[in-house]
């Protein structure tokens, strides 16, 4: 990057909100320049590629049929999709018994099945009457943000088998313990997913479709058409010191300063609350970057010769109480050259299993994928693992999360501009919040809000 440059705006943050929103102003005819800590693009989604070739997603993954944005944009950049395996049995490791879901009937008592079964429900009760917009303005807003979704949990689900998979389940959706998230935050992320049910279904929910060659693409060739016309785009190039004013900002990296009117912060509250701020940000807005820690995930994918668990009428997924594991789906290769179990290490147990060495937690990820689906699991050919705890330019995944307090104390401003600065990211979006899709709609929202001010809407 050229020193002392000055343009339209700077995007701070490559990721899928940062890339929309790039590729948006460029587009407008805006000088842009967009800068990236990571050698990479992608953000929170990220490719590498396995032994055999085949392109293998070690961050978000899944795209589902109401996410309108991102599978507009699948067909926009003419990428290819692929369903979710989910044909066959499901196993469940609870309370120290392996039950195995057999075509004949439910695997659990039917009193525990219902006793979810009514808890999901009643989630998604009360995540319709939360306003999308504003959570903070919700009739019951005070109420839901001033408990944890544990302390929602003793009083709504009865069996404790019911609330070990309640846990897992609140587990898989945050990459958070239900003792650290607000219930209003739970209710807000449900209710911009649809529903609770959608985001934990595979067909005909958030987890049905992937993308042949990774999700990754997406801010490759986002940040490839913004590139095209005229953006500038800067890899490793972290963000250290925002020096803003009334007249736009002086945004300073390793690799250079850059001026701007206006400045799109494309990143989790919580890493953006890292960049040194002159002048400080309103004591508010720093209190909220402080206040949405990110969730705890470590995914680990395990590379077979073929998917064998198939052959034996069995999806590939599960839910656990005992190991590293919460939960496994199955991820072969679209063209079938191998099979892949994937499995999520979420939440107190990303924590414990991502403090072990690597060896040690491959062999206790391995071991229980044995325990699961026979000896064959023994043997990967390949194991890839990305903890997202560890990577200092995420501090963890999905998404930040809120404790109890945070948004309706907070809220109000999590998307507010501060004088030049405009806030992206997934965490401001209001539909599908936490996933892809939401981060295009930060991405867009914000561009939306740059080109406004500059037309002096």
């Amino acid at each position: 990057m050229d020193a002392n440059k000055s343009v339209d705006v700077v995007v701070i943050g490559g990721g899928l909100s940062g890339t929309s929103a790039a590729r948006r102003l460029a587009l407008e005819g805006r000088s842009v320049v967009l800068l990236e800590a990571r050698e990479r693009l992608g953000g929170r989604t990220a490719t590498v590629r396995a032994a055999d070739g085949t392109m293998v997603d070690v961050g978000g993954q899944w795209l589902g049929p109401t996410q309108k944005r991102a599978l507009s944009l699948v067909e926009e950049l003419r990428l290819e999709t692929f369903e979710q395996f989910s044909e066959g049995r499901e196993h469940r490791l609870l309370r120290g018994r392996h039950h195995l879901q057999d075509d004949a009937g439910p695997s659990l008592p039917p009193q525990i099945l219902a006793d979810m079964q009514s808890a999901l429900m009643e989630v998604d009760r009360l995540a319709q009457q939360v306003n999308v917009e504003a959570p903070w303005e919700s009739a019951q807003a005070a109420e839901w943000d001033g408990m944890t979704v544990a302390s929602w949990m003793a009083r709504n689900v009865r069996s404790p088998m019911a609330r070990d998979m309640f846990r897992i389940v609140v587990n898989a959706l945050s990459c958070a313990e239900p003792e650290e998230l607000s219930l209003l935050h739970l209710l807000f992320y449900a209710a911009s997913g649809g529903s609770f049910l959608q985001m934990l279904e595979i067909d005909g929910g958030a987890q049905q479709t992937r993308v042949v060659g990774g999700t990754q693409q997406f801010s490759q060739r986002l940040a490839d058409a913004a590139r095209e016309a005229g953006c500038e785009v800067c890899l490793e190039s972290p963000v250290r010191q925002v020096r803003w004013g009334k007249t736009g900002a002086e945004v300073v990296t390793d690799t250079g300063s850059v001026h701007a009117a206006r400045v799109i912060v494309a990143m989790a509250p919580v890493l953006a609350g890292r960049i040194d701020w002159r002048p400080a940000l309103p004591p508010r807005r720093l209190q909220l970057m402080h206040r949405m820690p990110m969730g705890s995930v470590i995914k680990c994918i395990a590379i077979y010769p073929r998917p064998f668990w198939r052959e034996r009428g069995e999806s590939g997924q599960s839910i656990n109480d005992t190991g590293p594991l919460a939960i496994t789906f199955d991820d072969s290769a679209p063209d079938g050259r191998h099979g892949a179990l994937l499995g999520f290490v979420l939440g107190d147990r990303a924590r414990e299993w991502g403090a072990r060495g690597g060896r040690e937690r491959r062999a206790a990820v391995v071991k229980q994928l044995t325990t699961l689906f026979g000896d064959e699991a023994a043997q990967p050919v390949e194991y890839i693992e990305k903890d997202w705890c560890a990577d200092p330019w995420s501090a963890g995944c999905y998404v930040g999360i809120m404790p109890p307090g945070v948004i309706t104390r907070y809220g109000p401003i999590l998307r507010e501009p501060v004088g030049p600065v405009h806030w992206a990211g997934t965490e401001t979006a209001t539909v599908w919040s936490g996933y892809m899709d939401g981060a295009i709609q930060s991405g867009e929202r914000a561009a939306a809000e740059v080109l406004g001010a500059a037309r002096g809407y």
